[in-house]
């Protein structure tokens, strides 16, 4: 049996709306060319993401962001010069889920890093390992598992969805969730699940 994760059920959780976020990139092209001009000027870049669960019909799920109606992501994004991996993915839960935008003051507990992903190139698929023969990665991703409290407001931008997927429904499902979403039910096996009903 590994450390227990209490979960709680999505009934105990408020979800509401804010101003949109403005969209960075309209396509792809747009993305890789915004990534590359970032690495010229700040080299690698780390992201981190964070694994958010809750209870629904007896189930795991984690919550994912829907950007478009279409793909899915984890909550989360790039780290600014100089900040932690926990400060900054603390700001951007609350840029994403929370009326507090820079995350001071909002209770985000950060747990420990889940896994990292890494980017050998602008438009490769992440491994979740390094290379020995990549010399200068292009992006770090690091996964840490969040846990929720008893109760949470949940206040996401207007052109993103809040969704709660069941695990068992991305576990080594790559091609609609990609290779890191699709992996999380693996990196979860060590914990134990249990539900608080209140």
């Amino acid at each position: 049996m590994g450390e227990v994760v209490e979960i709680y059920p999505l009934s105990c959780y408020y979800f509401g709306s804010k101003e949109p976020k403005p969209d960075k990139d309209e396509t792809l092209f747009e993305r890789v060319q915004r990534f590359k001009a970032n690495y010229a000027e700040k080299g690698m870049r780390t992201c981190v993401e964070g694994v958010l669960l809750v209870e629904l019909f007896g189930q795991p799920h984690v919550l994912l962001l829907q950007v478009r109606n279409s793909f899915l992501k984890l909550p989360g994004g790039r780290l600014r010069p100089g900040e932690t991996d926990i400060d900054g993915l603390k700001r951007k839960l609350s840029s994403k889920l929370s009326s507090v935008e820079n995350g001071i003051g909002d209770d985000w507990q950060v747990g420990e890093c889940l896994g990292m992903w890494w980017r050998s190139d602008f438009e490769t698929l992440p491994f979740p390992y390094l290379s020995p023969n990549i010399q200068m990665p292009k992006e770090c991703i690091k996964l840490f598992l969040v846990k929720l409290p008893r109760s949470r407001r949940f206040i996401v931008p207007k052109n993103l969805k809040l969704l709660a997927v069941p695990l068992s429904q991305i576990h080594n499902n790559q091609k609609t969730y990609g290779s890191i979403i699709s992996g999380i039910p693996q990196l979860l096996s060590k914990y134990t699940f249990n539900t608080v009903q209140v």
